[in-house]
């Protein structure tokens, strides 16, 4: 038996060791573990390429982008939109590339990687991404149903003399979603509007088809899918900007209100979910496609590519919606501002009166409809691949052949989409769209944490202690909680901002003062560590740590992204959710709950529970984790990352990791 003295060496040795040293195997594949079919890979990067960015490029490139800038100060949009674009959508997006080339599977086991509690995480993110793909395909039937409606008789607007601005879009409302039978005093829905359930039905055939045949046929469809909208996109922006008026509209679109940055706080968060939306992150999508990259791909390059290439294509489309504005309000001779078209109507009220002007109008106008079909459908069956490779990577469903869990998925959403084939399926639309904001905020603050606060968090709490761990944790986020509760309590907007910063300087100084007299007593125990690198394992060790693994499979892995991650994007994302859910109507009522003026039942109450939905299955998984075992990806490429210190009687250490 060794002495006192050994046994104590030998314990000092262990702290050194745990403290020191990484208790998990490199992130290469061990040589247990087969790569996996060819039949999952892209078939060249270029393939993925068109894929990502023609998911990322859809409705909200053509439509939301346009809308918010026409809403919120012309040019001065562009400062927020390109801040959430560098420091919160381009990290976000290495993030979900990158976990899935180095998990290889979707958004549920990646997150469930990290740690098990953490499935439902991934499982909100699919399912956000699900609930959204039920009303984007019904965009997709209402442009089926306009295009075929063209070819007729006696409804085929276009067939007649010049057609203005607001008669396009009052055909769209009222003939193509059908809102003509829509009460306008209560708004509640009539009638399901038949001809748009046959063209919802032929969309998911559509969508169904790109996802049926596997990812390698997938990427050679976005060919198509992604490069003619572009080439048509250019042929309508050389239209629209020789028009007479189309300068004024230009000049609207640059020119900047600066004081709506001010004025109206919620165009930040409208800026950061617009990069949500149009990147198509947090919705499982982009974790889907990493997946089916090598894993040695470049993650940061690949992913600047996508996110670059998808605001050009917002930029422009912007020129041609605003030069096409600026035509419609000299021929109606009025201002842009007068013209009262917003949302769909930008584009459905804007360009088939311009594509009308041209010789052939008609055909032009068809093949507008035809290019907006081919723009949403890369972007519907993108959402679909990020939930069905979740589901095919499961024990319980990996044994069903594809086509028929592809049909089981889209069949299911047919029928969800139903509830927008009615007349009032604008409305529906519109609101579930609005609370589905708040969803993907509290989705990506999600994902950054766990990233950032979750990733090796039990090794953090085996070298510091839980006590000073989790202090941290809750002086970080309490103090933010406790500045938003001024911030958006207190009407005075000066006095709200000073005592919501000096609450936050005090609550933040109070917690770190505690977390310090923890790490001091904690320091003088184990007698090894300097306040420096006490320092390092508390704020940075662990994410540091997902930067390293990473980095050794998707190449490299900037630091500063470690810290966006861990630092910069939760809080940012938090303060974006209070300051949506403060946000105000012109009556002065909060618009969560209020929003548009629509009615508590069924809108806003559908709307609400959206974002209680995917509360739930967040909350359910930290504190229930076996309701979604079944999840767990059967093959992972990742070893385990359990280690075991043992030591001899001879007092010798040893470390067993299993792989």
């Amino acid at each position: 038996m060794p002495n006192r003295t050994d046994q104590n060496q030998t314990s000092i040795v262990c702290r050194r060791l745990s403290l020191s040293r990484r208790r998990r195997p490199p992130p290469s594949r061990p040589p247990s573990h087969a790569p996996p079919p060819a039949a999952r890979r892209w078939s060249s990067r270029a393939a993925f390429y068109f894929a990502a960015v023609g998911s990322a490029v859809g409705f909200g490139n053509v439509w939301r982008f346009p809308a918010l800038v026409y809403e919120y100060g012309g040019g001065a949009f562009f400062v927020p939109y390109l801040l959430a674009l560098s420091f919160v959508g381009l990290p976000i997006l290495v993030l979900e590339i990158s976990l899935g080339q180095y998990y290889e599977t979707g958004d549920v086991e990646v997150f469930g990687g990290i740690n098990r509690r953490l499935r439902g995480v991934g499982l909100s993110s699919i399912a956000c991404g699900y609930m959204i793909v039920t009303y984007y395909s019904m965009l997709l039937a209402w442009v089926v149903h306009a295009f075929f409606d063209s070819f007729g008789i006696e409804n085929n607007i276009w067939a007649g003399s010049y057609v203005t601005g607001s008669e396009a879009n009052d055909y769209f409302q009222n003939r193509i979603i059908g809102m003509e039978t829509l009460d306008p005093t209560t708004l509640k829905p009539t009638r399901i509007v038949w001809e748009n359930v046959g063209c919802s039905l032929f969309a998911w055939a559509a969508i169904y088809l790109c996802i049926v045949f596997g990812i390698k046929w997938t990427g050679r469809i976005t060919y198509f899918t992604m490069g003619f909208p572009i080439l048509l996109l250019f042929v309508m922006l050389g239209r629209s900007v020789t028009l007479e008026g189309a300068d004024e509209g230009i000049r609207q679109y640059l020119s900047s209100d600066w004081s709506v940055l001010v004025d109206k706080p919620e165009v930040w968060s409208k800026a950061v979910t617009q990069i949500f939306f149009s990147i198509g992150i947090a919705f499982g999508i982009m974790t889907a496609y990493g997946s089916h990259c090598h894993r040695d791909e470049p993650a940061v390059l690949n992913s600047s590519v996508i996110a670059i290439s998808n605001s050009l294509f917002s930029f422009v489309a912007g020129f041609a919606v605003f030069a096409t504005l600026g035509h419609l309000a000299h021929i109606e001779d009025t201002s842009i501002e007068d013209l009262h078209i917003s949302g769909v109507g930008l584009i459905f009220g804007s360009w088939p009166v311009v594509l009308g002007t041209l010789p052939g109008g008609q055909h032009w106008i068809r093949l507008l409809f035809v290019m907006l079909f081919l723009l949403g459908l890369d972007s519907a069956f993108s959402f679909m691949e990020g939930f069905l490779i979740c589901l095919a990577d499961t024990a319980f469903f990996g044994g069903i052949d594809k086509k028929y869990l592809s049909l089981g998925l889209t069949f299911v959403a047919w029928l969800f989409s139903f509830l927008y084939a009615t007349d009032a399926g604008l409305i529906f639309l519109d609101s579930i769209d609005y609370y589905l904001n708040f969803v993907i905020l509290l989705v990506g603050f999600a994902k950054c944490f766990s990233a950032g606060w979750v990733y090796n968090l039990e090794e953090q709490v085996d070298n510091l202690g839980a006590s000073i761990v989790f202090s941290y944790m809750a002086t970080t986020f309490g103090s933010l909680f406790f500045a938003c509760i001024m911030w958006f309590s207190i009407s005075d907007g000066r006095s709200a901002l000073i005592a919501g910063f000096v609450g936050l300087g005090i609550f933040y100084s109070v917690g770190m003062a505690f977390v310090c007299y923890l790490m001091n007593i904690r320091k003088q125990e184990l007698g090894m560590w300097s306040w420096s690198s006490m320092f390092y394992d508390l704020t940075l060790r662990n994410v540091v740590d997902l930067k390293d693994d990473l980095s050794g499979v998707v190449g490299h892995i900037p630091i500063v992204w470690a810290v966006l991650i861990k630092h910069v994007i939760p809080p940012v994302l938090l303060i974006l959710f209070f300051v949506g859910c403060a946000a105000t109507t012109s009556t002065g009522q909060t618009e969560f709950g209020h929003y548009g003026g629509y009615p508590l039942l069924p809108y806003q109450m559908l709307g609400i529970l959206t974002v209680v939905f995917a509360g739930f299955i967040v909350t359910s998984g930290i504190f229930a984790p076996r309701l979604y075992d079944a999840f767990k990806k059967q093959n992972s490429p990742i070893p385990s990352k359990d280690a075991t210190i043992r030591v001899s009687p001879a007092g010798t250490v040893t470390i067993d990791i299993e792989a």
